[in-house]
């Protein structure tokens, strides 16, 4: 399917910043990630793109600690934690969790709430927000992903779509400082991911920081401010969305772009 998402709009900043230092991720001997660097202005947006295998979704992961990075430095919104040597003490990795928002492939949503439960529930264990004001959260961020009319349902009876729209407003429920995208539309059908992407570029155009592993192109090139391409778990380049789609720099970026275009 071919499509464009056109110009972005303008961009209203908010807090938000992510700078990254010599991140590596090591499974034993097997080194997954290595020397990864990354600074990022507020509400920028970067995609992160590359073969299977390059260490994206590892990297993401890394970022709010699912995956325990084994040297580096990581800064989001404040936060920052040293990797390796000690271990992080709890605070800073609660800090580092409260302002990063993840969303992955599959949806995780709570099968047995409603869909106003599982965007409000978070909100009340994490945040400790009201039962009223947490609820009044939730129809604002329904309203927001274009699905005020879903509030008493249950995630089985969503479509893919639905389902991972209704995961972004959980994530946005905390008030992130930046998001994390972990191919959020990979497990869907092409014309259903574009509902998902309609909402990360309404995300982007109102100025939310966004790190986002993608294989979609078309939203890479026209959403992003810049991309990132990883390849044997380190940055083979990163550069200006368009610049980087036209015209790589690295021979292997141009060998995987080609590989994808001209599917």
């Amino acid at each position: 399917m071919s499509f464009s998402f056109g110009t972005r709009a303008p961009r209203v900043s908010v807090s938000g910043e992510v700078v990254v230092s010599g991140l590596g991720k090591s499974y034993g001997p097997a080194r997954v990630l290595s020397d990864v660097n990354l600074s990022m202005g507020e509400g920028e947006v970067v995609s992160i793109i590359g073969p299977s295998g390059a260490g994206k979704s590892t990297f993401l992961r890394c970022l709010n600690y699912l995956e325990t990075p084994t040297e580096g430095i990581i800064e989001i919104g404040g936060a920052r934690v040293v990797a390796g040597g000690r271990r992080p003490d709890k605070a800073s990795l609660d800090h580092l969790r409260r302002v990063t928002g993840m969303v992955f492939q599959s949806f995780n949503l709570f099968p047995h709430l409603t869909v106003m439960e599982n965007i409000a529930l978070p909100q009340r264990k994490v945040l400790g927000t009201g039962k009223d004001q947490a609820r009044d959260t939730a129809e604002k961020l329904l309203q927001r992903v274009g699905l005020p009319d879903k509030a008493t349902a249950y995630p089985a009876r969503l479509s893919g779509g639905q389902q991972q729209r209704i995961a972004i407003a959980r994530a946005l429920a905390l008030s992130p400082k930046v998001m994390l995208f972990d191919e959020p539309t990979s497990a869907l059908d092409p014309e259903i991911g574009l509902e998902v992407l309609a909402v990360m570029r309404d995300l982007a155009d109102e100025g939310m920081t966004m790190l986002v592993v993608t294989h979609e192109m078309h939203f890479a090139r026209d959403v992003s401010d810049r991309i990132m391409v990883m390849g044997n778990g380190g940055v083979l380049e990163i550069g200006p969305s368009e610049q980087v789609m036209t015209q790589p720099a690295n021979e292997r970026t141009r060998q995987f772009l080609k590989a994808v275009l001209d599917r």
